[in-house]
């Protein structure tokens, strides 16, 4: 297993698209498998080793599972810091990255699958939601904006690409596909209360996870294009006719999901890396020093340590 960042020298070029799997996705298949990697990142190790993964269009694709590959990490313990820093060193400029969410509308029935728009944030402040202003020796304060939490050059791509339709269609006739809802981020592990699944319904939330933040924060710091691709896996609690979710119903569910997963990342590689492999690309022009106006504190204040520590993430960042 290889321990440092890989180079392009397989294929002759860079690593530009990552995929982070969720709950039942924890590898690539039908995409061969070329090289694993496990960088130490400045923030630790990230929750699985990286398995760099090449289409038969010759597309590298870096793959991390957020809970590990055996599922021992809980979503208020995913280490998305180093996660996210190991997938930008790599070279990774856009991360598509799948979770299991409960429905909170009649509509968005289990199976299902949801590209949000935008986040409803109901975690408790346990999880590392910077890579700034960590304490009193790493001083740096920084206001990334969230606004449009996900990227809006690949989010209406990813929604409209004709071919996971038509392949979804042909994998599962009975799936839909609903864009521009808002994802509600709870703390865990428990899952919501009636009250609180109502709740969330009252505030806008379409559906809930315990997964989407702090990634997509994390992201848009480390200037990536980062889009969630949800699959509802059951109706969360606030249907009072029926029984409460519970994880025999979400394993049941996750089956089909990942195996539709599976066909939809197959559908997405390729296209997406061809939006994101060149400099002059929108999505990476959009991002692509996005946070240099957003560092409030003036460099001369900046601990020579933390300047190096945030250079891996941001290599533009001053000396």
């Amino acid at each position: 297993m290889s321990m440092e960042a890989p180079k392009s020298e397989w294929t002759g070029q860079p690593i530009r698209l990552g995929v982070i799997g969720g709950s039942g996705l924890y590898k690539l298949e039908g995409i061969e498998i070329i090289d694993v990697v496990n960088p130490k990142t400045p923030w630790g190790y990230p929750s699985s080793p990286i398995s760099i993964a090449k289409t038969e269009a010759g597309t590298l694709v870096a793959f991390l599972a957020r809970h590990g590959t055996r599922h021992a990490i809980s979503p208020s313990n995913v280490p998305s810091t180093a996660n996210i820093a190991a997938l930008k060193h790599l070279g990774v400029r856009a991360i598509l990255a799948f979770s299991a969410v409960g429905s909170l509308r009649e509509e968005i029935r289990p199976k299902d699958f949801v590209v949000p728009s935008q986040i409803i944030d109901r975690t408790k402040g346990v999880r590392r939601s910077s890579y700034f202003g960590e304490g009193e020796e790493k001083n740096v304060v920084a206001h990334a904006s969230f606004g449009d939490p996900y990227d809006n050059h690949l989010r209406p791509v990813v929604e409209d690409i004709a071919s996971i339709r038509e392949t979804l269609a042909k994998h599962s006739p009975s799936v839909h596909i609903h864009a521009q809802k808002t994802v509600v981020c709870m703390e865990g592990p428990a899952f919501s209360t009636r009250a609180e699944s109502l709740m969330y319904r009252q505030l806008g939330g379409d559906i809930i996870n315990m997964s989407a933040l702090p990634e997509a924060k994390l992201a848009r710091e480390a200037e990536l294009s980062y889009v969630l691709i949800a699959t509802s896996t059951d109706y969360d609690a606030w249907r009072e006719t029926a029984d409460t979710v519970s994880v025999a119903e979400v394993m049941e569910s996750l089956k089909a999901n990942v195996e539709a997963s599976q066909v939809v990342t197959k559908a997405l590689v390729d296209r997406v890396n061809d939006l994101v492999k060149e400099d002059d690309s929108p999505i990476v022009k959009g991002l692509e020093g996005s946070m240099r106006f957003n560092v409030m504190t003036k460099p001369e204040h900046i601990s020579t340590e933390e300047k190096d520590r945030l250079r891996y993430l941001l290599p533009w960042f001053p000396q």
